[in-house]
């Protein structure tokens, strides 16, 4: 078999990607509609070892597709889909590539099997990360994790090798020869198309021989006067697509934008048809949330509640000037903070709202007391704080224990407190009181728990 005569029915593949595509529809509409936004293409095998996306098309090596199951086919189209429709390919911000590419396909492969759709061989999945966002699962991942995706961003440009970010990706045809997973045979995994030809395998301590520029990942057109010999003056007719370039940072916002609205219009079609679960319902609600930063949104409620106005009192009688003119005041807010200490929340993601706290008061002039608390509140605390001293919790915290939010409720009662607000930091996993307080609550929350009264926050 050769590279200019590749052994496969690219009619019966589409074909068969097409029937799995159908009965995605048929069986979970809300996952069908999104497949239907993503085009399917044939790509070529020489950058293309398994599936891909470029949130615009489907990208698959036909010898891939070709040893799929149905149900893995509707496990990978589904797959794809949702990494548009999640809005992956905008989310990443700062992080690194790699560790962000293991992250989302943990979230979404969780959500797939929960659907019971069944994963091709090599789908990283971990009963832990279920329920999570990628943005949850990400701090979680260590710089170190050499585990391989199921398929190819091709979203995302590839991070500078400088920064510890690499684009790795499974070939799941490959683990005959190494089934136990081991990321220790990585580097000199060969193409379906490679597949049983003998070629040579570069020792360990050689670099293999990628077929990737140092700018994004992406492998080149193949240049004639170079690679004559082998062929690639036919790949321009093969009607193999070549890579698709990252997208831009415009490109991102315009299309982050159309695949939300794809996601509310695909959840709306199964709600009517019957078929959305109630826990893909949780999700989508959740990630048609606004996505302001918590911060922001922090900051906006603090500085709504803050009591700047004018007064007329009038000014002491040495001034020797009769005239009264406003003068802006500014009276000191009461605030209490209550930390959640049960052990669902790292110390770093503590000490960050925490840090945050100590900003913004000194914004408003707030007083602040802290409390810890885990099913009771722990009995270091509380810690008052003026709005001119810094803020931070102690080097070592008491806690660990289950959680309930009613001690907090019910100290600030007893010691006749009646605070401007109250804040607290939390996953929402526990009882809460039956009726809300007097003063407005806002819960910053870790996680996807609702709360029953005050103003929800979501930390990301």
């Amino acid at each position: 078999m050769s590279e200019e005569t590749p052994d496969f029915d690219l009619e019966a593949i589409e074909n068969k990607l097409s029937a799995a595509r159908t009965r995605l529809i048929l069986d979970k509409p809300f996952l069908g509609a999104l497949v239907l936004r993503l085009p399917m293409k044939a790509a070529d095998p020489a950058w293309c070892a398994t599936t891909g996306t470029d949130a615009r098309n489907f990208y698959y090596n036909p010898a891939y597709a070709e040893e799929l199951r149905p149900e893995e086919a509707q496990f990978v189209l589904a797959h794809e889909a949702l990494h548009c429709a999640l809005s992956h390919f905008a989310r990443r911000g700062h992080r690194v590539k790699h560790r962000w590419d293991i992250a989302c396909d943990y979230a979404i492969n969780g959500i797939l099997v929960d659907e019971g759709l069944i994963p091709p061989p090599g789908a990283l999945i971990l009963e832990e990360y279920k329920g999570m966002t990628a943005e949850e699962i990400y701090p979680m991942i260590e710089d170190n994790d050499h585990s391989e995706t199921l398929d190819q961003h091709l979203y995302d440009k590839q991070d500078d090798p400088a920064e510890g970010g690499q684009d790795r990706q499974r070939n799941p045809l490959d683990e005959q020869d190494n089934p136990s997973g081991n990321p220790g045979g990585e580097g000199q995994r060969q193409s379906p198309q490679q597949q049983g030809q003998g070629e040579e395998t570069p020792p360990p301590d050689q670099p293999p021989q990628r077929e990737e520029d140092g700018d994004g990942g992406r492998r080149q057109q193949p240049d004639p006067e170079r690679e004559g010999a082998q062929g690639s003056e036919e790949r321009p007719d093969s009607g193999l697509a070549p890579p698709p370039e990252p997208l831009s940072e415009t490109e991102k916002e315009a299309l982050s934008v159309q695949w939300q609205q794809r996601l509310a219009g695909a959840a709306q079609l199964a709600q009517q048809a019957g078929k959305l679960g109630e826990g893909m319902a949780r999700m989508i609600d959740f990630f048609l949330q606004p996505t302001l930063p918590w911060r922001a949104l922090l900051a906006r409620f603090m500085n709504s509640l803050s009591r700047d106005d004018y007064s007329y009192t009038r000014p002491s009688g040495r001034r020797g000037d009769p005239a009264i003119f406003p003068s802006l005041r500014n009276p000191q807010m009461d605030l209490v903070v209550a930390v959640d200490v049960s052990g669902s929340i790292h110390q770093d993601e503590l000490n960050e709202f925490i840090g945050e706290i100590d900003a913004l008061k000194a914004q408003v002039r707030a007083r602040v007391t802290l409390l810890t608390v885990d099913a009771e509140i722990t009995g270091d605390s509380p810690w008052r704080f003026e709005a001119w001293e810094h803020c931070q919790l102690p080097e070592r915290i008491i806690g660990g224990g289950g959680t309930d939010f009613r001690p907090v409720f019910d100290w600030v009662t007893r010691h006749d407190m009646n605070p401007d607000l109250l804040i607290y930091f939390t996953d929402a996993d526990g009882p809460f009181p039956d009726h809300p307080p007097a003063w407005p609550v806002v819960w910053l929350v870790k996680g996807r728990k609702p709360v029953p009264w005050g103003q929800r926050i979501q930390l990301n």
